[in-house]
């Protein structure tokens, strides 16, 4: 296999996109980093697209606790325009853990309950 190299005046095409991520925000980070942890949540929830194939509910419980965590922990500093959106997408895939259950978790035992509270 051999790898060819990028012209050079396609080569500033491809710095434009690319960027340096000290340029980036915390707050843009910490939205992107939970955004793919909801989308993957949704997923192994039964939200997808084959949930009798993609549903994986241990995968999912995985996922929400670490959403949970890093949705609590970084809230204060988000101000409550981020931290809403992010607290409500949160909440949906907590929600749609309990339904997709068979043997549902004890109200707030729940998968990320132990940072956000019993949810209803």
């Amino acid at each position: 296999m051999t790898v060819e190299p990028v012209p050079a005046d396609d080569q500033s095409a491809v710095g434009e996109e690319i960027r340096d991520i000290a340029d980036v925000p915390a707050v843009e980070v910490i939205n992107t980093v939970a955004v793919h942890l909801l989308s993957a949540t949704a997923v192994k929830v039964g939200l997808a697209d084959d949930p009798e194939t993609q549903t994986d509910l241990d995968e999912a419980r995985k996922l929400i606790d670490a959403l949970a965590g890093l949705v609590t922990a970084s809230a204060p500093s988000l101000g409550d325009h981020h931290a809403r959106a992010l607290r409500d997408g949160l909440r949906t895939v907590q929600l749609a853990f309990r339904e997709a259950s068979p043997f549902p978790d004890e109200h707030g035992k729940g998968p990320g309950e132990k940072w956000t509270g019993p949810v209803a």
